[in-house]
């Protein structure tokens, strides 16, 4: 977050990074499959006319050992006859009501739908035959305020394929790590407006990372459910456990409520008229070259503004995955990445085919050995998006701010023309300018020839060295009236803070009609 602290110092009094909502899922692969299930149970010598009865009792077994242990753990048991209730809520109020500061708050039984294994006749070979498909099953589910990890959940499938959901918070765990610590704070929801010693609460955030995943779930799987690996075989089942869904989050800390209020609604005008798609492929760390997407394209890229109970939400959709932007507890600028498709990422290790051969990129998987990996992935794109943001700083007038380029300038003995930002070309050019890939990767002669002469045929040679050189001589104009510089041993150029500023400026000017201008004016 150094773009924003750099360009807001004064008003910003820190930064943390960190998980926020992680939730994980727990498989056990052998039963996961119909092929899996069919050799399980010919290993166990199970026909398929017993089906129906065996998972009964593994049901009847797995509801029996979560009662019990509701009640060995003395926490009320409860069902539900709908599934659309706020159980979140409803855990909350009973942890109020029973005075439960940590330790297990209450468990839930509900009827929801799941994947799980059937058999059914074949008619056309006249066998009986295992599918996989929906249907309808009683889920546990299990809440606590754990000494180590703070408020969560853990949500297990009673009928096979045995399947469990665990969602931890990483602010809830970090406010347990606080207090260990003895550092004081001030929490809100699951941010944390105040916090007396911030480097030491950033450690606490790269500790999380450090988790023994698979060890840290199981157990709290097994606080729900105890010796639910051993409710099916002769021998204990191991749980395959990914992360389903991550959230990622860099809270930038304000001074005051009025300091974020103040800046916010430029903050979200600014990324919404600049957020094309390019711009955010490039948040994702996408290529992207002369607007092109490099490799396979998204099926879809999606912006949206949403007016939120707390305050304004900008999002930012690619395929399954999203980065956002809003405000909370008044004072808090929250950037968060949310990760749901991991093969839209890579991770440097050995293929899974052949672990003897070296390692390269491949596809990032969903397991928890790619948690870490994950996590940089989310950081950078949060540190991408507040680079683009931090272009967003306009303290003077629009009139301060664009006065020096509407005049003509002199740069080495050479006379240049003003530029004139409502002239076509030259408001093109400016617009070119406030694009937010250009801040993070510069831009050439051909991607300013790209963008301004679009129906250019390049096949023509003359043509396109006369285009060229037109290109070349606006980018001279750039450079004298400071907008542009040069990157050293390259043929790049990037943006200058007075070019930002200007850029800026004048797309935010002229997305707002007359009537709005003289309204902020008044």
């Amino acid at each position: 977050m150094q773009e924003l602290r750099a360009v807001y110092g004064e008003d910003i009094g820190g930064s943390i990074s960190g998980w926020d909502r992680i939730r994980f899922r727990g498989t056990v692969r052998w039963l996961a499959s119909v092929r899996g299930l069919a050799t399980f149970m010919s290993t166990h010598s199970i026909l398929l006319k017993d089906f129906g009865r065996w998972v009964e009792q593994i049901t009847g077994a797995v509801r029996a050992a979560c009662s019990r242990q509701a009640q060995k753990m003395g926490i009320p048991t409860i069902y539900l006859r709908s599934s659309g209730v706020d159980k979140e809520a409803l855990a909350h109020r009973i942890a109020q009501e029973r005075g439960v500061k940590v330790g297990d708050i209450c468990m839930f039984s509900v009827v929801e739908p799941c994947m799980a294994p059937q058999v059914r006749a074949d008619r056309s070979i006249k066998k009986l035959d295992i599918q996989m498909g929906p249907r309808k099953c009683v889920w546990v589910y299990h809440y606590w305020n754990d000494p180590v990890v703070g408020f969560g959940h853990s949500r297990l499938q009673t009928w096979l394929p045995l399947s469990s959901t665990i969602c931890i918070n990483g602010r809830h765990w970090l406010e347990r790590q606080l207090a260990r610590q003895g550092i004081e704070y001030v929490k809100d929801g699951n941010c944390f407006p105040y916090v007396a010693d911030l480097q030491r609460a950033q450690n606490c955030l790269d500790e999380q990372l450090n988790t023994d995943w698979p060890r840290l779930l199981q157990g709290l799987l097994e606080r729900n459910c105890p010796g639910i690996g051993m409710m099916v075989g002769r021998q204990p089942l191991d749980y395959y456990w990914s992360a389903d869904e991550t959230e990622w989050a860099s809270d930038v800390m304000f001074r005051s409520t009025e300091a974020l209020e103040r800046i916010f609604p430029s903050l979200l005008r600014y990324g919404l008229i600049s957020a094309q798609s390019p711009t955010v492929m490039r948040f994702f760390g996408k290529n992207v070259r002369e607007g092109c997407f490099r490799g396979q394209a998204p099926e879809e890229i999606v912006t949206e503004l949403r007016k939120r109970y707390e305050g304004m939400r900008l999002k930012h959709w690619i395929n399954r995955n999203s980065i956002k932007m809003y405000n909370k507890a008044g004072s808090i600028l929250r950037l968060e990445t949310t990760i749901n498709s991991t093969r839209d990422f890579k991770v440097f290790r050995r293929p899974n085919d052949d672990p003897s051969r070296p390692a390269s990129w491949q596809k990032m998987r969903k397991g928890v050995s790619d948690l870490h990996r994950r996590a940089q992935i989310s950081q950078g794109c949060n540190r991408r998006y507040a680079e683009h943001l931090a272009a967003a700083s306009i303290t003077q007038t629009l009139y301060q701010t664009a006065r020096d380029i509407c005049e003509p300038t002199v740069k080495n003995g050479r006379r240049h023309r003003a530029i004139n930002p409502w002239r076509e070309d030259d408001f093109d050019t400016l617009q070119f300018l406030a694009r937010g890939e250009l801040a993070i990767s510069g831009f050439r002669n051909q991607h300013l020839r790209a963008w301004l002469y679009p129906h250019i045929d390049s096949s023509d040679p003359l043509l396109a060295r006369r285009t060229s050189a037109k290109v070349s001589r606006r980018i001279q104009l750039l450079r004298a009236h400071g907008l542009i510089k040069k990157i050293s041993r390259t043929t790049r150029y990037s943006l200058t803070a007075k070019g930002r500023s200007v850029a800026t400026a004048i797309l935010a000017a002229s997305s707002v009609d007359t009537k709005r201008l003289m309204e902020l004016a008044a």
